[in-house]
């Protein structure tokens, strides 16, 4: 099973990067849930998941900022997953955000924001920038990519992963020294990835660093039946937030209304050698969920079934070697 712990990790300082699960439930919000949103934060850049209803509180219990560097994915145009939206941009506005918001989703959102800003007269005193998606690659910085693929649901839907750069490798302080490089600016530009020359010699980055080592992958998967197009989507993710609206007596019912079970999620997270697997998106049928998160481990031990406002913070691959096994953070505010 996963492994909680408290801060072995940050003896190595890195980016952090933190997981809340804002709203849970599926379609019908219960006095224990609300409506589906996941919010990854990356040092402080936010990356918003759906938008239920509620939203805006949901982030002021859990203390993430609304005016800090924002972009918003829409998976699809039902309302439980895009209702939230107008009324989150509208109190981002009257708190007088004044950071330009990205808003990525399906085709359609567009005119679902304009036209009901217009008939609501929301007023904004920062940019809005939407962008209507295709399956691939959506977004690309320095330090990550975001990818949209088409799901398997009864509109078009779109799961998505977060993907980081690849991080330099560890620096040899030794072999630096053994090549007589002064320890400042030279060492940086090495560190950086960019090679040097001194005393007449080249110096490459290799020369004084290891491999690089990986970033870290988290995917989620919106509403969806299970496909082998989407386990490949997710392959090696580090954490994937996959739905399961069912539990698997309901197995018909996942069919005909184009959803998930918890083993077929469970199912997806092991043939995409994910790491670790959050259930979200559950039914209002359900008061407790643990039955889920039990079927699911049948087939995925490292299985959590999610609640709202449980917070996780991921480390990087690399950091295994702390442990015997895989590490996670788990906290509930």
């Amino acid at each position: 099973m996963f492994i909680i712990y408290s801060n072995l990790y940050r003896i190595i300082r890195m980016t952090d990067l933190k997981i809340t699960l804002l709203g849970t439930s599926g379609a019908i919000p219960t006095s224990q849930r609300n409506l589906i949103s996941n919010v990854i934060i990356r040092d402080n850049e936010l990356f918003i998941f759906d938008t239920g209803e509620s939203i805006q509180q949901s982030m002021m219990k859990n203390k993430v900022g609304m005016n800090r560097p924002t972009n918003i994915f829409i998976s699809h145009m039902h309302g439980d997953h895009i209702l939230g939206l107008l009324g989150l941009i509208q109190t981002m506005s009257l708190l007088l955000r004044d950071k330009p918001l990205f808003v990525y989703g399906p085709s359609g959102i567009s005119r679902f924001l304009k036209s009901n800003m217009n008939i609501f007269n929301i007023k904004l005193n920062f940019k809005l920038i939407i962008k209507e998606i295709n399956p691939g690659l959506i977004v690309k910085t320095q330090d990550y990519k975001i990818y949209a693929k088409k799901a398997n649901h009864s509109i078009l839907n779109y799961s998505y992963v977060l993907v980081e750069s690849d991080r330099p490798g560890k620096f040899y302080v030794s072999k630096a020294k053994k090549l007589g490089i002064p320890e400042g600016s030279l060492w940086s530009k090495l560190q950086s990835g960019r090679s040097i020359r001194y005393n007449g010699k080249s110096i490459r980055p290799t020369d004084v660093m290891g491999k690089s080592r990986p970033g870290r992958k988290i995917g989620i998967s919106g509403d969806t039946r299970p496909s082998k197009s989407l386990t490949r989507f997710f392959s090696s993710c580090d954490i994937l937030i996959h739905e399961s609206t069912f539990s698997n007596d309901q197995q018909d019912l996942a069919i005909e209304r184009f959803h998930s079970t918890s083993t077929e999620a469970a199912n997806v997270a092991k043939e995409s050698s994910s790491t670790i697997l959050i259930l979200t998106h559950f039914s209002s049928r359900y008061n407790d969920v643990k039955l889920l998160e039990k079927q699911a481990c049948k087939v995925h031990r490292n299985t959590i079934a999610g609640r709202d406002s449980m917070t996780f913070t991921v480390p990087y691959r690399d950091e295994k070697r702390l442990t015997k096994s895989y590490v996670l953070e788990q906290t509930s505010q």
